[in-house]
Formats: structure tokens, C-alpha cells, sequence
């Protein structure tokens, strides 16, 4: 999964000492793109521009190291005069290809994307709306005014296998993604994880579910989520009633049958194949 990243280590604590060098990594990310490097990308490599093609006289924000290589954020959209020769800005969701890498770079932009994206959108107060300022001693945006501290958002949501007997429920969405996926939505307040479950089954195919059982997690910077995958089986009836507004293909496929996604980088992909391999109840 895109997390899987050994024998590289992410360090995300949030460091208030961090210095800004030359050789250090940067993150420039607008509008769900990332700016890269457009041969390296041609070759599907992610390669990031590094401070030296900048200069140490911008505003860098840290955000993480990977072993002993730190990653700094450089926000905004910059013009076309100021971005290093060779570079493009390629949308997110471009680098989550099938054969692309190195695995910890393609972590990394997902990591910083969900990052990027809070400190977007944490500029100011949703208390009393004034400016928000960065924190000197931990990840974290305080208010100027009322003092209260905002920390990065992290969404839960469920990724299902639905089993029945030797078939798994697969589907693909209306929109968007246009492979095989697997029942999947977010948690609401005052719901157990478990319920979740059960309402996003009911929500999506219809159908009763039992025997709930956690699989495993993913953080998942892309939508700013942490996926919490679950297996569980039909209770009672099988037969799918679909919504068609969010899906435009749910139905029970057989373990041979099963086609998964291209790419090793998803939650979902894994519950797949380890169904599709017998493997889910290991």
C-alpha cells in the first residue's frame, strides 16, 4: 500500500528547530497539483525541486522527514518566471499510477498534499474568523485573537468486503475512479466504526451485513482520511439494490473473477486480492 515505504521511515513529528538547507526537500502544492519535475515524471519518478532551486530567502513551512531527508512545504501557486527550469505542476491524483515511484516519494506527495491542504484551509478562525499564526512549539494554527488552537484534520472512513460465501461485493463508481472498488464511505458523528459499516452497506447495496471484523488501516492523504478496512458477511438476504447516484456498478463476483485495480497503492486493492487469494481471514 502507498504507505508501505521499508526500509525508509517516515518521521512526522512536527519539529519547532527545524532549519531550512539547500539539499532539503520541497513541496509545492496548489489546487491538488504538485510541482515536479516533468522528464523524471515522463519516466514515472517523482522527483521534487529542492530548496537550492528556490533559494533560502522564501517562507518554508516543515512538515516531515523520511530517514535523514527533510520536506518543506512552499505554499501557494507560483508564477511561471519563478519555477525551476524543468518543472510542472501534475495533478495529485496523476502520481497514483501503476509502475510509479520511488515508493517513499510518492508517499511523501500524499503526505504533504493532506499537510498542504489543512494549512489552506486553516488560515484563520473558525471561531471568531481572525487570522490564524503557526504554533512555535507543535503542529498546530492558533487564533490571534481568542487564542483557541486548530490541529490537522484527519477524516475517518470505512473501505468493506462484503463476502457471501466465495463472492465478494465489488463496484465501481458513478464518478471519478473507474476501476473495480469496494463499498466505502465516512463515519458520522455519534457512530461506532462498526455502524458505519452497516449504514454505508445498507446505503450503497442495501444489504444487511454480520460478523463484522477489522482487516487493517491506511492514512489516505488524498481525501485527507484515515481508511479503516472491514470485512463482514451478508445477513439474510443477498439480492443488491444499488445507488445508482453514487455507483453505476455493484455486483456479487466470484474469487477467480475478480479484477483488481492496476497499482499496489490502495486499501481496497489489498481487501481484494486477499480475497481474491483466500486470504482474508489471515
Amino acid at each position: 500500500m502507498i504507505q508501505d515505504i521499508y526500509p525508509h521511515k517516515l518521521f512526522n513529528q512536527y519539529d519547532s528547530t527545524a532549519t531550512v538547507a539547500e539539499g532539503d526537500t520541497v513541496l509545492n502544492i496548489y489546487d491538488g497539483k504538485l510541482l515536479l519535475y516533468k522528464s523524471a515524471f515522463e519516466e514515472k519518478r517523482v522527483m521534487f525541486p529542492k530548496v537550492e532551486n528556490f533559494g533560502l530567502g522564501r517562507e518554508y513551512r516543515y512538515l516531515f522527514a523520511i530517514d535523514e531527508q527533510k520536506y518543506f512545504l512552499l505554499e501557494g501557486q507560483l508564477n511561471d518566471d519563478e519555477l525551476p527550469e524543468g518543472t510542472e505542476y501534475v495533478a495529485e491524483r496523476g502520481i497514483r499510477i501503476e509502475g510509479i515511484g520511488p515508493d517513499e516519494e510518492v508517499f511523501a506527495a500524499i503526505t504533504g498534499k493532506h499537510l498542504a491542504d489543512w494549512y489552506r484551509d486553516t488560515k484563520f478562525c473558525g471561531r471568531c474568523g481572525r487570522k490564524m499564526v503557526h504554533s512555535d512549539n507543535e503542529r498546530a494554527m492558533e487564533c490571534t485573537e481568542c487564542k483557541k488552537r486548530f490541529y490537522p484534520r484527519i477524516m475517518p472512513a470505512v473501505i468493506v468486503g462484503v463476502i457471501n460465501k466465495d463472492k465478494l461485493l465489488i463496484t465501481r463508481y458513478r464518478t471519478g475512479f473507474a476501476h473495480n472498488a469496494l463499498i466505502a464511505g465516512f463515519t458520522e458523528i455519534g457512530e461506532t466504526m462498526e455502524e458505519t459499516v452497516q449504514r454505508e452497506v445498507m446505503e450503497e447495496a442495501g444489504i444487511k451485513v454480520k460478523n463484522i471484523r477489522y482487516y487493517k488501516s491506511q492514512p489516505w492523504g488524498s481525501a485527507n482520511d484515515i481508511l479503516l478496512g472491514y470485512y463482514c458477511e451478508v445477513d439474510g438476504k443477498d439480492e443488491i439494490t444499488m445507488d445508482s447516484e453514487e455507483l453505476k456498478y455493484a455486483e456479487w463476483v466470484k474469487r477467480e473473477d475478480i479484477v483488481l485495480q492496476p497499482g499496489s497503492f490502495s486499501l481496497t486493492n489489498e481487501m481484494m486480492r486477499m480475497f481474491k487469494e483466500g486470504k482474508e481471514g489471515n
